[in-house]
């Protein structure tokens, strides 16, 4: 049997796939409607989540935060039993995690990071990406359990928040992807490009497949032999905002590429590949 926390979309995707799988699974939700609502597919509904955990070999915790999870932890703390592994597919801090997975050791539970790349349809399907770091052997023994709620487990290493990291990370890259897109949307708009006409420009032209080439140019440090010099993005980047202000259509994130692209202007890069604005973040090895 196994006690999950958190009856939000991705939460009760797990717990109905759990249930479909033939498992006993105990549930808990700060409002309990959405834990009793999962009863009618074979879940145990607690108003406690000590209560629910009870008995558990695992509780599982997709919760909104790091004081979400460590809240919860105690209040179920009591109904804990021996050997108990606590695995936490919560989005939280890297410094969070880190703390508490050593809060818990201290007290002889195992705490397990295991974030998510996952909607709710993967939860519910059992694909999509989930991440794990800390003890090796507990993730190998945790393996197969995960690998069920999931189409892939990855192992990113011992360090307990590194799971943590490479989830904000991806998160990052989402957030400014789907940024860039609506000021693409926002920008055909003020050209009198219909949306779906703009999409469209995407069936046949794949920026997505140029960021594993993009990365390892970026950081292997080397600029010198430019693709795009840094001087004609920036270019193209004042014509983008010129023409959004002639139409009214103000490009809210691009003001501050162009700043960053400014700066490494100024610093003699004009010449360089334009993915010389990332050498800051690369410390030292950028020289």
């Amino acid at each position: 049997m196994i006690a999950f926390f958190g009856m939000g979309l991705l939460g009760s995707g797990f717990v109905r796939a759990y249930l479909r799988r033939g498992e006993q699974v105990h549930v808990w939700n700060r409002s309990a409607a959405k834990a009793e609502a999962l009863v009618a597919d074979g879940a145990r509904a607690f108003a406690d989540p000590a209560a629910a955990a009870e008995g558990a070999a695992r509780v599982h915790l997709t919760l909104s935060d790091d004081a979400a999870v460590d809240e919860v932890l105690e209040r179920a703390r009591p109904g804990f039993a021996p050997g108990v592994v606590v695995v936490d597919h919560t989005t939280t801090s890297p410094t969070g995690t880190k703390a508490r997975a050593e809060r818990w050791r201290e007290r002889g539970v195992d705490f397990q990071h295991a974030p998510v790349f996952m909607g709710p349809q993967n939860a519910l399907e059992g694909t999509g990406i989930m991440l794990a770091s800390g003890d090796g052997a507990r993730v190998e023994r945790l393996r197969p359990a995960l690998e069920a709620m999931t189409g892939r487990l990855l192992y990113l290493g011992p360090e307990p928040e590194r799971a943590a990291s490479f989830k904000l990370l991806g998160n990052l890259f989402l957030m400014f992807m789907t940024a860039g897109l609506a000021e693409v949307l926002t920008l055909a708009q003020a050209l009198d490009v219909k949306p779906e006409d703009a999409a469209a420009l995407f069936d046949t032209f794949n920026p997505g497949a140029m960021v594993p080439a993009r990365l390892k140019r970026m950081t292997s440090g080397d600029f010198a032999a430019a693709s795009w010099e840094l001087a004609m993005a920036r270019k193209d980047a004042r014509l983008m905002l010129e023409e959004g202000e002639r139409h009214g259509a103000p490009l809210p994130m691009l003001p501050a590429i162009a700043a960053t692209m400014d700066r490494f202007l100024a610093r003699g890069h004009a010449h360089d590949d334009w993915t010389v604005i990332a050498k800051d973040a690369l410390g030292p090895r950028a020289g």
